[in-house]
């Protein structure tokens, strides 16, 4: 029994090129990666990640990079989404279950939401496949875990206790529109149509899993192509996509879509490129229409969330007026209105329209 190593408690400090399962008298709980880096060919990994990644080739490499290199930097909610079969993001999580071993683990939606985390809450990769966070407590906590380094570790039977948490989330979905509840304010996600594969490799994995000490040994020695500007390492003008926008767009609410819609029709009606209204205009015009509001909700909507300015004083205007036939004028008003431009609707909820 002398012989036997013997530890004051266990730790997990994250570590691949120097890793030591002694830390400071206490046991690393973290798993050493089975596959070494060593010099060699690249013939099929850097053409997978181009077809993942698109236009943010460049992005996904330092990624991966930041991922073995720095285990511990906070990174971006990476989103992998297509309507599309057959375009390899089971491959991806598979490739990078390979490549970290022991400290990626698989999710579903209902083990995320138990209390009981302790199977995942010392692991750096937390993949969760076909996504669907119905609700904002959701989207609250993975924003919450993504950017903290402190969570409550439960296991059933036992009581909770602070750890470390170095857990980064890859979410692959089917559902491109609304597979999770996010606002247009949010920055901590990168969102990514995968297209479809032309041509399916039945082996393409088995050939990703030979150049994976390749493929190591390419991202210890490869300088990456940004610069550590924010907390997620990346900027949000870096990781923003049109997937993103559109996730944003159709995670709107039914008033925004319907007010946008008549302010749209008004302004095509009459040859507009803007429209003034004051918040109780809205309200009349969307009461025509049987979509329940009132006044405040309105005016968060307008001053909040389109981020308008109204009028310092009250100044006249020219103001829409639905009729009972349905017919749409405009009339000669008073008020400290607003004015909503056609290129912000169309940006933000044209495309949502005519979807």
């Amino acid at each position: 029994m002398s012989k036997v190593p013997k530890f004051d408690g266990f730790t997990c400090i994250p570590s691949h090129i120097d890793f030591k399962q002694e830390f400071k008298g206490f046991y690393n709980t973290y798993s050493p990666l089975a596959k070494l880096p060593h010099e060699g060919k690249l013939e099929h990994s850097l053409i997978f990640l181009r077809h993942i990644f698109g236009k943010h080739y460049e992005l996904g490499l330092d990624y991966l990079q930041l991922l073995y290199l720095r285990p511990i930097q906070v990174l971006p909610i990476l989103c992998l989404v297509s309507k599309e079969r057959s375009t390899g993001k089971s491959t991806f999580l598979k490739w990078l279950k390979v490549i970290f071993d022991n400290n990626l683990t698989y999710l579903t939606n209902d083990s995320f939401s138990s209390q009981f985390n302790a199977d995942w809450a010392n692991k750096l990769l937390i993949c969760i496949d076909e996504v669907l966070f119905n609700k904002e407590e959701m989207t609250e906590r993975i924003k919450y875990l993504s950017t903290t380094n402190i969570n409550k570790l439960e296991a059933k039977g036992k009581d909770k206790r602070e750890v470390e948490f170095f857990g980064k989330f890859i979410l692959c979905s089917n559902n491109e529109d609304n597979f999770i509840k996010i606002d247009g304010n949010e920055t901590r996600f990168w969102v990514i149509k995968v297209p479809s594969v032309k041509k399916e490799h039945t082996n393409f994995l088995n050939l990703l899993i030979a150049e994976i000490p390749a493929f190591l040994f390419y991202l210890q020695h490869r300088e990456i192509s940004t610069e550590h500007s924010t907390r997620m390492w990346f900027t949000p003008g870096q990781i923003k996509t049109r997937a993103l926008e559109k996730l944003v767009q159709n995670n709107r609410n039914r008033v925004e879509k319907e007010l946008a819609s008549i302010l749209l029709s008004v302004m095509e009606k009459f040859d507009l490129e803007a429209v003034d209204l004051c918040p109780i205009d809205a309200l009349h015009v969307l009461n025509k229409t049987r979509v329940r509001t009132d006044l405040t909700q309105l005016r968060r909507l307008l001053k909040n969330d389109w981020k308008l300015t109204n009028q310092d004083n009250s100044n006249s205007y020219r103001k829409m007026v639905i009729w009972s036939d349905g017919d749409v004028h405009m009339a000669d008003a008073k008020g400290r209105y607003f004015t909503v431009e056609k290129d912000f609707l169309t940006k933000n909820f044209d495309e949502t329209m005519t979807e």
